[in-house]
Parts: C-alpha cells; sequence; structure tokens
C-alpha cells in the first residue's frame, strides 16, 4: 500500500474497548477512521460524535462494502467476530479483529482458511503480546537470562449485573474462557513458543442470565516442565484487569497491564502502550505487506487449547 496515503478504517463497535483503539489510533498519524459500524442506535451515534466519526451506521455488512474503506477493526461483541471477519476478508478488507477470533474452534479453523487465500492482513488482538513488559520478559526467556517455572495468571472482573470496562451496562453476555483465559492461554504459549501442553480445568456453575461460567481454575505444563496457573472470576469485588506473576529461577516478576516489576519492588522502565503497539503492528503490516505478530494462523495454537480446556470442563474437572 502506498505510504503516502491514509490507511481508512472502518471501526466495528461502541463500546469500552473501541474507546481504546481510537486513543491508540490517535498516535497513529497514517490511520483515520472514517466509518463506524455500531450496535445500538444512540451508543453508536454519540460514539461518533465524541470522537468527530463523520458516517456511522447500525450495518456492519454495508460498510464494509465501502470502497474507501481499506481496513476493519473489529471491536464489536465476541459472537460477532468471526462473522465480521469473514465479511470483511470477502469484501477485500484487511482486519484486526479483538479476541477472541471466534467462539469454537471450528469457525476459528473456517475463518483461518478464509485468510490464508487472502492477500490481506488478518490479525487478533492479543494485546498482552504487545505490553513492554510481557515483550521484555519473552526476550529475557528466549535469551536463557530468565528461567520460567510457574506463571500464575489472576483475571478479575465483576460481572454479576454484565457491565463494561468502563462501568456501563451492555446487551450481550462475555465469556470467560473463549475471551478472558484467552488472553493468557495465547501469552503462555507466546512466551514459549510451544505448542505441546498438559492441560486441566474447572469451571464454576453457570450463570443463570449469562450463561457461562462465574469462576474458573485453569493449569498447564510444557514439555519443558514449565507451569502455568490460570485463576479467574467474574465474582471477584475488588479491582479489574489481569495481573501476572512470573516465577523464575533467578526473580519473581510482577506484570500488571505495561507496568513490570520485581520481587524486590523495583519498577523497570520500560516504554511503550500495548495498545498503541498493537494497533501500529496492524498499520506496519499493512503498509509492509507482511504477515502481523499475532496473525490469524499464529493465534490457530490458542484457539486448539481453548477447544481442548472446553472438553475437559465440559467432562468435569481432570
Amino acid at each position: 500500500m502506498s505510504s503516502d496515503k491514509p490507511i481508512r478504517i472502518l471501526l466495528a463497535g461502541e463500546g469500552a474497548i473501541a474507546s481504546i483503539h481510537m486513543q491508540a489510533l490517535q498516535e497513529q498519524a497514517e490511520a483515520r477512521v472514517v466509518a463506524l459500524a455500531g450496535g445500538v442506535a444512540e451508543d453508536c451515534a454519540a460514539f461518533a460524535r465524541q470522537w468527530g466519526i463523520a458516517e456511522y451506521s447500525l450495518d456492519f455488512a454495508s460498510c464494509v462494502q465501502r470502497v474507501d474503506i481499506d481496513a476493519v477493526i473489529l471491536a464489536s461483541p465476541s459472537h460477532l467476530h468471526a462473522e465480521q471477519a469473514a465479511l470483511a476478508i470477502a469484501a477485500g478488507k484487511h482486519v484486526l479483529a479483538e479476541i477472541p477470533m471466534a467462539l469454537s474452534l471450528a469457525d476459528a479453523e473456517t475463518l483461518c482458511a478464509r485468510a490464508s487465500v487472502a492477500d490481506l492482513v488478518c490479525m487478533v488482538a492479543h494485546t498482552r503480546r504487545f505490553s513492554p513488559a510481557h515483550h521484555e520478559l519473552k526476550r529475557q526467556i528466549r535469551s536463557g537470562e530468565f528461567h520460567l517455572q510457574h506463571l500464575v495468571c489472576e483475571t478479575y472482573f465483576f460481572r454479576r449485573d454484565n457491565r463494561n470496562l468502563l462501568g456501563r451496562s451492555r446487551g450481550w453476555s462475555d465469556h470467560l474462557l473463549w475471551h478472558h483465559a484467552c488472553h493468557s492461554v495465547d501469552l503462555f504459549a507466546w512466551l514459549l513458543d510451544e505448542e505441546d501442553f498438559d492441560l486441566w480445568g474447572c469451571a464454576g456453575p453457570l450463570h443463570p442470565e449469562l450463561g457461562s461460567a462465574m469462576d474458573m481454575s485453569i493449569g498447564m505444563r510444557s514439555a519443558s516442565g514449565a507451569m502455568a496457573t490460570l485463576l479467574l472470576s467474574f465474582n471477584h469485588r475488588g479491582p479489574f484487569g489481569g495481573f501476572y506473576r512470573y516465577i523464575g529461577e533467578e526473580a519473581t516478576f510482577q506484570v500488571c497491564r505495561d507496568e513490570l516489576k520485581s520481587h524486590e519492588g523495583e519498577v523497570r522502565a520500560l516504554h511503550g502502550c500495548a495498545y498503541a503497539r498493537q494497533d501500529r503492528e496492524f498499520l506496519a503490516a499493512i503498509r509492509e505487506g507482511r504477515e502481523p505478530e499475532s496473525s490469524f494462523a499464529d493465534c490457530l495454537r490458542s484457539m486448539r487449547l481453548l477447544d481442548r480446556l472446553e472438553g475437559l470442563m465440559a467432562s468435569g474437572c481432570r
């Protein structure tokens, strides 16, 4: 793509994560959000006014066909990602899809098959991969400076009344396994560059209205012996977010968002924001005509792991 023309973007979704993408794109002079495809008329209009998006609609299928659109960012509800990504690929648009790319392995495999034959950048927003803190620890693991023994991942959100990151009510249900566990399952596999893991896991009772488990415990063990423990809850009354503890032979590190702290309390000086780095990678891959970090194909490994975990949980704790 010519470097002297802006990359024209259709943003799908008007919720909390859409706002985060808009913030990240403010740093990217080469990108311009020209249209918004929302789900709720009043919220869509308000979002467009807030961010100065001239055109908006509730009809994604029509928006994605526009000739003045080069790329699509899917910040829509999880159950729409696979369908919308397929429509975007069919329309010849580059795609950055929020996780998960799909809510089943079968849908993810179908989507990857379509992406593989398209000369397009198709990427999943596995934001943890772009955090300067996680990126630095992967560098240390690969160089042999740090030998990871146990990654402990804690993910807490208060979802009893189904609110988003901004505390606003929403009309779709989140999923603890396919969305929130997806972050940490992918992170562990990416850190080690491995695919063969022993897995075990348990899920708590399903919420009577939301239809998904409110608590979950997952274990992973790599062929090299490193372990990961994932603790996730929608019942936790406390800080929102993901908290990571890297326990290794040489040290213990704590990571929250982009901050890296040693067991001695020292905060490491790192630069950059995960969301900005992620969206910058998407734009750079389009400009350079290359496969991005966290491409659809690269993330299929994580979807296979989630499918195995879903099967284990369905049959009881193993």
